[in-house]
């Protein structure tokens, strides 16, 4: 059974950084893509980034461009995105998805699985 646990959200504040998790167990991850995912009460599930298998290609949503960065281990099975300079709008639950099903990268429904999702609230 594919699970996707994610880690490391919390309280910060405007300025700081977060470094969060996703193990990936009961699949193979290795040769596909993941991503990250972030979503606020009311609103759609909205793209942040997204990681190539192997990857060398990296995809970021414009309002994290630069601040944000996503790295992958195949060996340990584990997604990361190191995030800084992290502003009240990154205020959100974020989520690993893997498995990329659709072209569209950016579509939370061209994604198989996910995870549970983790809170960072970032404070002004």
């Amino acid at each position: 059974q594919v699970q996707l646990v994610e880690s490391g959200g919390g309280l910060v504040q405007a300025g700081g950084s977060l470094r969060l998790s996703c193990a990936a167990s009961g699949g193979t991850f290795s040769n596909h893509g993941m991503s990250w995912f972030r979503q606020t009460p009311g609103k759609e599930r909205e793209f942040v980034a997204a990681m190539s298998w192997n990857g060398r290609d990296t995809y970021y949503a414009d309002s994290v461009k630069g601040r944000f960065t996503i790295s992958r281990d195949n060996v340990k099975n584990m997604l990361y995105l190191e995030m800084s300079s992290l502003n009240p709008q990154d205020t959100a639950e974020y989520y690993c998805a893997a498995r990329q099903a659709k072209n569209d990268y950016k579509s939370s429904t061209s994604w198989l699985y996910w995870g549970q999702g983790t809170q960072v609230t970032v404070s002004s």
